[in-house]
Order: C-alpha cells, then sequence, then structure tokens
C-alpha cells in the first residue's frame, strides 16, 4: 500500500511569494529537490493536482503541469487521476556531518595533479577593477583603449557582412580558419613584422591564448621541460602547465632571455617561450645576438620556440622591430599574434604562425581539440583590415598610446618622487614602475587596489624572487584627464604602504632606525 497523502506543507514545502521563474516550474523545482534530499521518500503519495492547487492557491493548470515534468523526469510515478506517488529512485544522500563539525565546511575540490598545478597558477582577472563606478579604473595591464575603438564602425561591418555572406557563413569552415582572413593576416605581418609565410601557414584560433595553448598540446609531452621567460607572462606558464610540462625559469637581462642560463637549467628543453621584440613585463627588447643565438639552439637541438609578438603593433620609438620568426632559416619558430590588444578583448581573435612541416599536425590539433572562432566575425575582421580601417586604427592607437604613457610619467615623476620610480616605455601597453627594495609589491598592489587603482605586482608573473619590486602600471584603458588623479591615489596609497614597513621595522617600542 502506498503511503498517506501529506499536505505537503505538512513537510514544509512552500511557494515563494514572488518566485523569479513561472509558478508550474517553481513547483517543479520544490517538489524534485525535496524528492533528492529525502524529505519525500520512495512511495510516499502525493496530493492530487485539484487538492495541491487548493492547498497552495494555485491553478491546477499549474500542478499538472509541475506533476507531468516531474512524472516524465522519472521523479513521480502514475498518472492523472490515478494516484501520484514518489518513484522508487536510488538516491544518494550525503553523510550526515558530526554534530561538532560547522554544517557548511566543504572540501577542497580533488583535482589531478596537473589541475593542481594549473589552478594554482597566479592570474589576474578575479582581482580585476572591472565593476561599475564613476570613475574608469586605473591602471589595468594589457587593456587596449575600448574607449577610443570605433565601435559603431565596426558594428556597421559586421552587419553588411551579415548581410552578404549570411548562407555561406552558415556552413562548416576549415578548422585553420577563413581563408580570406589567413591572407589578410600573411599579408599584414609579412609588412609590418617582417614574418615569412603563406597563408597556408596562418591558423586562426580564438585569442592568443587559445594559441599558446595549442601549441603547448602539440609540442610537449608530460614532463617535458619548457623555457619559460622569468619573470614572464602566466598565461604562457599556464599552458605549459595545463599539457603537464614543467616551465622551467630562465632569467631575463638587459639583454633579454638568458641563453646559457637555459642551456644549463635544462638543455633537453622541448620549447622556448619568448617575447623578443617587448618582454612581458620588463619590457627590454632581445637583442640580435640572443636572438641568433636562441635560433642557433633550436636548430641544432631539434627544439621549437614559441615568439608571442602580443603588442608589436605600438613602438613609440623608431620602427617596429622585425620578427624573430624573420630571422628563422630552420623552421623552428611558431609565431603567435593576436588582435585582442590592437582592437578590442572580447573580440577573441588570434592567428599561430606555423613551420611547414606543422601545418598538417596543427590543423589536426585545431579540428579537434580547440574552440573555432565563429565565421561572421572573422570575415567582419576581413573586410575591416581590407577596407584600411585596421591600419588607421592602429595608427590612431599608437599615438593616443604614447599621449598617455607620457602622461603617466609625468604625473609619477611629480607625485611619485621616492615611492615609485618610473622611466618612459618605448613600446607596448604598460610601464614599470621600481619600489623601493624594503616595500613588497605584492602589499602595496592589494593597498593600492584599496585606494581604488589596479596595479600588477611584478612577483605574481616570477616563478623565481625578483631581484628588486616593482608595479606594472597600464596606461592605455586609461583616459589621460583620470591619470593624474589616480597617480595621486596611487601615491597615497604608497604612502601608507612605506609607513607600514617603517612602523613594521620600528616594532614595540623601536625609533623605526
Amino acid at each position: 500500500m502506498p503511503k498517506q497523502s501529506p499536505s505537503l506543507a505538512a513537510v514544509g514545502i512552500t511557494l515563494d511569494p514572488a518566485p523569479a521563474v513561472a509558478i508550474s516550474r517553481h513547483l517543479y523545482e520544490r517538489i524534485r529537490d525535496a524528492i533528492l534530499s529525502g524529505q519525500l521518500g520512495p512511495g510516499l503519495r502525493l496530493p492530487s493536482s485539484r487538492a495541491l492547487a487548493a492547498e497552495l492557491g494555485v491553478s491546477r493548470t499549474t500542478t499538472v503541469t509541475a506533476y507531468e515534468r516531474l512524472r516524465d523526469e522519472g521523479y513521480l510515478d502514475g498518472r492523472v487521476g490515478a494516484g501520484t506517488t514518489v518513484a522508487l529512485l536510488q538516491i544518494p544522500h550525503p553523510a550526515v556531518a558530526p554534530v561538532h563539525e560547522p554544517q557548511d565546511v566543504r572540501q577542497p575540490p580533488r583535482l589531478s595533479a596537473q589541475g593542481a598545478a594549473l589552478a594554482g597558477v597566479r592570474w589576474r582577472m578575479r582581482h580585476a577593477m572591472d565593476g561599475p563606478g564613476p570613475d574608469p579604473p586605473a591602471f589595468p595591464v594589457g587593456r587596449p583603449a575600448i574607449d577610443a575603438f570605433p565601435a559603431e564602425l565596426w558594428g556597421k561591418v559586421v552587419a553588411r557582412r551579415a548581410r552578404r555572406s549570411a548562407g555561406s557563413l552558415l556552413r562548416y569552415q576549415h578548422p585553420a580558419g577563413y581563408r580570406p582572413l589567413r591572407e589578410a593576416i600573411a599579408a599584414y605581418v609579412g609588412m609590418a613584422r617582417a614574418v615569412r609565410c603563406t597563408p597556408e601557414q596562418v591558423l586562426v584560433v580564438g585569442g592568443a591564448q587559445a594559441g599558446l595553448s595549442l601549441a603547448a598540446r602539440l609540442l610537449l609531452d608530460p614532463g617535458d621541460d619548457a623555457w619559460m621567460e622569468d619573470p614572464g607572462y602566466y598565461g604562457a606558464r599556464g599552458a605549459i602547465i595545463a599539457a603537464g610540462a614543467t616551465p622551467v625559469p630562465v632569467p631575463i637581462d638587459a639583454g633579454g632571455l638568458d641563453i646559457d642560463a637555459g642551456k644549463a637549467r635544462a638543455p633537453h628543453a622541448r620549447i622556448a617561450y619568448v617575447t623578443p621584440s617587448h618582454q612581458f613585463p620588463l619590457g627590454v627588447t632581445m637583442s640580435l645576438p640572443r636572438r641568433l643565438a636562441l635560433l642557433d639552439w633550436a636548430r641544432t637541438a631539434g627544439t621549437y620556440v614559441v615568439e608571442d609578438d602580443y603588442d608589436s603593433e605600438y613602438r613609440y620609438v623608431g620602427d617596429p622591430l622585425p620578427s624573430l620568426q624573420g630571422l628563422d632559416g630552420a623552421g623552428r619558430v611558431v609565431y603567435v599574434g593576436s588582435f585582442s590588444k590592437v582592437l578590442f578583448p572580447a573580440l577573441r581573435i588570434g592567428y599561430l604562425i606555423v613551420p611547414d612541416e606543422l601545418v598538417d599536425a596543427f590543423t589536426a590539433g585545431q579540428r579537434f581539440a580547440a574552440a573555432h572562432v565563429p565565421a561572421l566575425e572573422q570575415a567582419a575582421l576581413t573586410d575591416f583590415i581590407a577596407d584600411g580601417h585596421f591600419a588607421r586604427h592602429v595608427r590612431r592607437m599608437r599615438t593616443l598610446y604614447a599621449e598617455r604613457g607620457a602622461a603617466l610619467v609625468r604625473a609619477a615623476r611629480q607625485e611619485l618622487d621616492g615611492l615609485l620610480s618610473v622611466s618612459p616605455a618605448h613600446a607596448g601597453l604598460h610601464v614599470i614602475g621600481w619600489l623601493p627594495e624594503d616595500m613588497a609589491d605584492g602589499a602595496a598592489a592589494r593597498r593600492a587596489a584599496a585606494y581604488g587603482v589596479d596595479v600588477q605586482p611584478l612577483s605574481a608573473h616570477a616563478q623565481e624572487p625578483a631581484e628588486r619590486p616593482a608595479l606594472l602600471l597600464g596606461h592605455a584603458a586609461t583616459p589621460e584627464p583620470y591619470i593624474v588623479t589616480a597617480v595621486h591615489r596611487l601615491a597615497a596609497a604608497l604612502t601608507a604602504s612605506a609607513r607600514s614597513v617603517r612602523s613594521r621595522r620600528a616594532g614595540p617600542g623601536g625609533d623605526g632606525r
């Protein structure tokens, strides 16, 4: 015999007075949750749809709809008019915690060794200041001037392409990307970056990070060593770890990556990750002797160099430096580029340029192990380039970023003397400011965030302790009128940090010396 039917209110099931979803769905969710939690046990007879409607003060249609969905999903047995019971389900219930333990304590997630290592890579997104507010954030690193992007023009280009090519863009596309865009990229990097390639060597990917991840998966086996600039881009370090490999920190000096140190630390590394044109985050340029030495090592060791050319468009003194790939005569360089910092980050279009011998492997990897970039955005970007909008935008942004960078350096020299030493940057979207040696950059960055300023500590990008503490200040996304105000806030934050350092040094009853 089925168990007697109680009222749902008797077992604690009630409806919210103003649910966020339809009442029938709200009722369905309440009964489902009660069954899954064991509140309504197997075999229990429920009120008829008519009686339940009267009890809850809702229409019978509402209760019938909820019951029918629960029956369809296997939570209830029976038919309308023939009685409804809770199905005989084997539902695993969590063990009841001992009385002395808080009920809301959660165990840490169970991750693989690789997952735990990947989760441990420090990154900035959770702490980025993206919330609403009266002022734009300052000084986010790596973010372009979205306020200066011609969004209306871009919208027109996308709409025009959608009208003209909607049918052809609805089909499956080649995994390497939209052919006209690959042709445009090959022409662009050949002219602007002295890259030597054909359109067949170009793969369109979902941003630079997707390109780095694809390269790491295809070139590294678990346990392999990979040279990693130190300090260096944590996104590349994350891609190496995600491939199961070991990022080996190789120091950076005034000439860029220390090739001899890399050979000593990991002579059999499978790849070397570098940002030779504008090292991230220190901003140095890899010297020609170092470039040639790196290519020679890659050739003789049978390994590959992953060249991340993340912001090469923005050089403010002299002409843009030629790429490392352009010097490579042995097919050992995988070149990574992106439109995220040139146009806007949400576009998520990047590209890889791979040696001929790797084209088939990377195309297969993109086909089976990567997310493809939507064809409409690829086609629209092709038009944006072909119509000359891209080149004009880059020229405007190069001027704007130079002006904003100069304004930041001027304000820093006026307000931050003795607190932060900032020098002009000849390229890129950020400057680096050196702190007093006794001030921890992580603590200084957290203090700055409390004052409404977003900066990055140099230590967040390093595997080994940095020689000096420093902060990274992005200037591209901060409008010039706001720079002075933000620098003033940063000065207040760093003054408070310096005061805290002096107080700790003095100790109880000390004189601060």
